[in-house]
């Protein structure tokens, strides 16, 4: 996944580093800033789906940028593979509760996905974790090999992250790989909503889960509440 944060700058719109980053307004009026980002889509499309398909998607990073903050200067925004689509946009408040109207009103105002586009107001799940390898620095990291010991408590989920790698990484990347597996398999919203507690486990606890496990448990928690699997150390 390839997530923007805010403004990228590039050549000569480089701000001088003594220069604080200026503050950008935030709209008072979410619906009509959601109208804006819309109309200003639909402007950009045909040069951003030309520049998607001669694989060059960078030539429109920084417009978006700029287009994603104009809605809310705090939302995330992610150019993906679709699940349904070919291409997927996804905007993120990262289960920011002040910035929910902003991506409530966008995906209200958002026209319906069709062949080429779908739209998504959080970070989706991958399909199938397991199929999924991470690239971080030197590193290859196949969240086939990520287990999990989970308590559920109350309709909320503690968890412990194992990966035979973790201990290579530096604690950056520990902390992505941490929650990078989590949100991949549950996608953003359910794991805001469902983990409470998310620790990394040293050594591999007993009584592990799969990443595909984790996500049918946590997914049947209406159904099965107060079930517990596994414990942490």
């Amino acid at each position: 996944m390839r997530l923007f944060r805010r403004r990228q700058s590039s050549g000569s719109d480089l701000p001088d580093p003594r220069t604080p980053w200026p503050d950008r307004p935030v709209p008072a009026d979410a619906e009509a800033a959601a109208v804006k980002f819309w109309q200003a889509w639909f402007e950009m499309l045909p040069l951003l789906s030309a520049a998607l398909g001669d694989r060059e998607p960078q030539r429109f990073e920084h417009d978006l940028c700029l287009l994603v903050e104009a809605l809310h200067p705090r939302l995330h925004f992610a150019l993906e593979r679709g699940r349904r689509a070919i291409y997927a946009l996804v905007i993120s408040g990262q289960e920011d509760p002040e910035l929910r109207p902003y991506t409530d009103a966008w995906k209200a105002a958002a026209p319906p996905d069709d062949a080429i586009w779908e739209y998504h107001d959080s970070v989706p799940p991958v399909p199938d974790p397991t199929e999924v390898t991470v690239n971080l620095g030197e590193h290859r990291i196949s969240l086939a090999d990520v287990r999990v010991v989970a308590q559920v408590d109350d309709q909320v989920v503690d968890v412990a992250i194992y990966h035979p790698m973790l201990a290579e990484l530096d604690d950056a990347a520990r902390t992505t790989m941490t929650f990078l597996p989590l949100d991949a398999t549950l996608g953003e919203r359910l794991a805001a909503e469902r983990l409470r507690r998310v620790e990394t486990a040293s050594a591999e606890p007993e009584g592990t889960i799969s990443l595909l496990e984790l996500r049918e448990l946590v997914r049947g928690l209406d159904e099965r509440p107060g079930e517990s699997v596994g414990a942490s150390d």
